[in-house]
C-alpha cells in the first residue's frame, strides 16, 4: 500500500507518493491558487488523484492523505483553522475532498511534518523523541515524543521561535519581543550582517554584496568570517549564541534524544555551524553532568521531510 503526502506551500501544493518504506516514490506540485474552500479542496483532490494515474497505480492502493500546513489544524475535525500568509480560516478540508474522493484524510502542522519525517528516517531507530528546528523566514519546530507528534491541547504546541530569548527585545509579528525567531532565523542573521555593515564600511562583506544591503542573504556573513573578515566572525559568533540560547532551553527544558537543524543555514559547513553551536550548547545546559546528552545534528531529508511526514500522519 502507499500513502500520500501533501505539502501545503504559501505559493505551490506539493503531493509525494510515499511507499511502505517511508520513502517518496514520485512526486508532483501545482501551483497554489486561493479562490474558495471548494477550489482549494478540488485542487488537492486534482493534485493526488493525477499523482496516482501517473504512476499507475489505483486509487485502492492508496491507503490515505496526509496533509502538512502552515498555520493551525484541528485534527480530530480534520479543519484548517487557519493558515500563515494564506487565507484559509476554519476550512473542513478533509470533509470536502470526501465529496470528490471517500479516502481517509489527515492534517497536521507543515513543522510537525517535517518532524515526523526526520524522525522516521533518523539512522538510530530505537530513538523515542526528536525535535526539528528549522531555520528559515522564521523558526519552526516540530516536537515527536513517545513516537508521536506533540501537538497540545489545540494543536499550536511546538511554537519554539517565539519563546523570548531578549527580554524587550526587537517586535515579533506574534506581537511579543525579543522571540526566538527574530534573532535566530535567516532573517535574523541577514538584519545582525546588515547592522555590521553599516558599523564596518571596510568589511568583506560589503565587496561579497556587490556592495548593496539589498543583496545580503544568509551566507554573506558565514563566507566574509571564512576569509578572516573580524565583523563577520563576531557577526557569526553573535548569531550562534542566539541559537544556542534556544536550543538551550529546550534541551533543559524537554531533554529530547535528538536535535535536527534544518533550512537554509544549516546548510553551512559543520565546521562553521554545527560544531561551534554544539560547544556553545555544551556551555550552557543546565544537565552537564549528565551521562546522555542530547544530539544536535543536521536534518537529513531537506524539503522530502514535510511530504513523508504528512504521509506518514496515518501511522499515528
Amino acid at each position: 500500500m502507499y500513502t500520500i503526502g501533501i505539502d501545503v506551500g504559501g505559493t505551490n501544493l506539493k503531493a509525494g507518493l510515499v511507499n511502505e518504506t517511508f520513502d517518496i516514490v514520485a512526486t508532483k506540485k501545482m501551483p497554489l491558487v486561493w479562490e474558495s474552500p471548494e477550489k482549494f479542496a478540488e485542487d488537492l483532490c486534482v493534485l493526488a488523484t493525477g499523482l496516482v494515474e501517473e504512476n499507475g497505480i489505483s486509487r485502492e492502493e492508496v491507503a490515505y492523505i496526509g496533509m502538512g500546513v502552515p498555520g493551525v489544524v484541528d485534527v480530530k475535525r480534520g479543519m484548517i483553522v487557519k493558515t500563515v500568509n494564506i487565507p484559509i480560516r476554519n476550512v473542513p478540508v478533509a470533509e470536502l475532498i470526501h465529496r470528490v474522493w471517500e479516502i481517509p484524510v489527515f492534517l497536521g502542522n507543515d513543522a510537525d511534518c517535517a518532524a515526523l519525517g526526520e524522525f522516521y528516517h533518523f539512522e538510530k531507530k530505537d530513538i523515542e523523541s526528536l525535535i526539528l528546528v528549522t531555520l528559515g523566514t522564521g523558526v519552526g519546530t516540530g516536537l515527536i515524543f513517545n513516537g508521536k507528534i506533540h501537538c497540545g491541547i489545540n494543536g499550536c504546541a511546538g511554537e519554539g521561535g517565539h519563546m523570548v530569548i531578549v527580554s524587550g527585545g526587537d517586535l515579533c509579528t506574534c506581537g511579543r519581543r525579543g522571540c526566538w525567531e527574530r534573532y535566530a532565523s535567516a532573517n535574523g542573521l541577514i538584519r545582525l550582517t546588515k547592522a555590521a555593515m553599516e558599523e564596518n564600511r571596510q568589511s568583506v562583506m560589503w565587496s561579497l554584496a556587490d556592495g548593496s544591503l539589498d543583496k545580503v542573504d544568509g551566507r554573506t556573513a558565514f563566507n566574509a568570517a571564512r576569509e578572516g573578515d573580524a565583523a563577520a566572525k563576531a557577526v557569526v559568533d553573535q548569531y550562534l549564541t542566539y541559537l544556542a540560547e534556544g536550543l538551550t532551553n529546550l534541551i533543559n527544558l524537554l531533554q529530547p534524544e535528538v536535535i535536527c537543524i534544518g533550512g537554509g543555514v544549516s546548510n553551512e559547513a559543520d565546521e562553521a555551524l554545527l560544531f561551534p553551536l554544539r560547544g556553545k550548547v555544551e556551555e550552557m545546559r543546565y544537565d552537564k553532568d549528565a551521562q546522555v546528552h542530547t544530539q544536535i545534528v543536521k536534518a537529513s531529508l531537506g524539503n522530502d521531510a514535510g511530504i513523508i511526514g504528512a504521509a506518514l500522519l496515518g501511522r499515528e
